[in-house]
């Protein structure tokens, strides 16, 4: 009659075997899917992105260079493309900056006779979104109403600030809104 330890011995040979084996079936099961690590899954005829500066309707002049620069730099990385010019790009991201508010949503009753004390301010940015597939003269992705928030205080930071966070906001945004479409 056999141990039971002796069994163990006789089945530790063949186990390098085995996750051989399991990692070769795996590799040519695997190379046969149209698998690829391309981040944002953009559909696989979209390689290069067009970022067009947006139309302004606010009165503030330098956001339309602000929010183009970010745009530049975060959405193609973002959704795993490459930028492309608008000639030969695949898709066209373009849009209008159609609200820019700053808001005092956190202060406190100054003292007698004189005003409020301001303690916190808010800038607010909306943006009309339409992300373009070019090659198929479809649009992808629309969002008309689409907005973000950045604060500061007051006593020790300045506008510029709040209206970087709600313009890195917008980007996730508009990056989150063109991968939920496939």
């Amino acid at each position: 009659m056999k141990r039971p330890a002796q069994a163990i011995p006789a089945l530790v040979p063949t186990l390098p075997r085995v996750v051989l084996g399991a990692a070769l079936l795996s590799m040519v099961l695997l190379s046969g899917c149209n698998y690829s690590f391309r981040g944002g899954s953009f559909p696989d005829h979209i390689r290069s992105l067009a970022i067009l500066p947006f139309e302004n309707e606010t009165g503030l002049f330098e956001i339309t260079q602000e929010i183009h620069q970010f745009l530049l730099r975060e959405v193609p990385r973002g959704l795993g493309v490459n930028q492309g010019a608008e000639e030969n790009a695949d898709a066209i991201l373009r849009g209008t900056i159609s609200r820019y508010d700053l808001r005092t949503p956190n202060f406190r009753a100054g003292q007698a006779g004189a005003g409020p004390e301001v303690l916190q301010r808010q800038v607010s940015i909306s943006l009309q979104v339409e992300l373009i597939d070019v090659v198929n003269n479809e649009i992808l992705w629309e969002n008309g109403g689409l907005s973000a928030q950045g604060q500061f205080l007051e006593a020790s930071e300045t506008e510029e600030v709040a209206r970087e966070e709600a313009i890195e906001r917008l980007a996730q945004l508009i990056i989150d809104g063109a991968q939920s479409t496939w």
